[in-house]
């Protein structure tokens, strides 16, 4: 089946990124990414710092920890004097952050990281922070209970290459479905994926949390499938990553970032009230406190990914992209990982 493609107009010149938050919560606050990718965030910290611009996507839940890491001063705690660059939602443009300079490091998903280093993007993964943020969702009376049950149906996300897309085609082709001819993927405006499954346009919904979670909250859909059971069971989903050569000369403030990833990571699985409680007050998405409080409470931020585990999550993560026709037949996904990966505490 091909792809239905729906276009979404994006306006809001001149419309500052908090103003946009407060006025249109968190279903129209996926709508402002074209317009306030792009903005940074740093505090004054006293001392003599390592200066660094991290990317982020602050409007993701699990992101949140490294913009409350921020504000806690874990960063400045371990050395560093950070500034946060705001990339957007998707795995281009997080690569167009590091490539353009806009920022040294940070985290992304790891099947967004991994083509573009296949193609020769130089970076580096040095750090799995967490599991866990996507889900595939249906109307409790549609019938649908396992990925199985989607062949011939359709599926709503919100870009042609979304994450959710990606990662949930592995799933859906470790489930025995091809996923680019048994299923439709239909593509509607971020925030308006929910309504597409709602006016009978889509049988199921592919997103990111904290939207898809408040689909969950809000329409009652049933969730069949997430990045941290099933195939993903003790997957990483988020990865540090580094420019190339930034690296080479720099070595110890990544390690240091490194080191405060972790410490900010396990901060937020021990209280993840507090994070929310800062989610909340800072970014407005749009969501009940004791929601926001669940959703990150349910990541595995207690879990993380370093050396030898890394590389084997980047190995799988080359071989699940191979088996959906991601990755090129030629790749050699134990080469590729061992090239790619820092053991950053070493």
């Amino acid at each position: 089946m091909t792809d239905d493609t729906l276009q979404q107009n994006a306006s809001g010149n001149g419309t500052s990124r908090r103003t946009l938050l407060k006025t249109v919560g968190i279903g129209g606050a996926a709508a402002a990414i074209g317009a306030v990718a792009g903005r940074t965030t740093s505090y004054a910290i006293a001392g003599n710092l390592v200066p660094i611009k991290l990317e982020w996507t602050e409007v993701a839940a699990c992101h949140s920890p490294v913009g409350f890491g921020l504000a806690k001063g874990i960063y400045a705690k371990h050395g560093l004097d950070v500034e946060l660059f705001y990339q957007g939602a998707s795995g281009q443009t997080l690569i167009q952050a590091l490539a353009t300079r806009k920022a040294e490091a940070g985290p992304g998903l790891l099947y967004d990281w991994l083509k573009p280093i296949e193609q020769g993007f130089d970076v580096k993964l040095f750090a799995g922070s967490h599991g866990g943020c996507q889900r595939v969702l249906v109307k409790p009376d549609s019938g649908i209970k396992t990925l199985t049950d989607l062949r011939g149906k359709t599926i709503g996300t919100f870009d042609v290459m979304s994450p959710s897309r990606v990662a949930f085609s592995v799933a859906l082709a470790k489930a025995g479905l091809d996923p680019n001819n048994d299923v439709t993927w239909k593509v509607f405006p971020f925030d308006l994926v929910a309504e597409g499954v709602l006016k009978g346009e889509a049988d199921a919904v592919a997103h990111m949390d904290p939207w898809a979670y408040s689909y969950e909250k809000k329409h009652g859909f049933v969730k069949i499938a997430d990045t941290q059971t099933g195939t993903f069971q003790d997957r990483v989903c988020c990865v540090l990553g580094v420019n190339g050569d930034y690296y080479e000369a720099n070595k110890d403030a990544i390690k240091r970032v490194a080191a405060a990833n972790l410490e900010i990571h396990q901060y937020t699985a021990k209280h993840p009230d507090e994070v929310a409680k800062w989610y909340f007050d800072t970014l407005k998405p749009g969501l009940p406190l004791d929601d926001l409080t669940e959703v990150l409470a349910s990541f595995t931020y207690h879990e993380h990914w370093f050396g030898k585990d890394l590389v084997k999550e980047v190995r799988v993560g080359y071989e699940d992209l191979k088996l959906t026709g991601v990755a090129d037949a030629s790749t050699n996904p134990e080469e590729i990982a061992n090239r790619i990966t820092i053991d950053i505490f070493a």
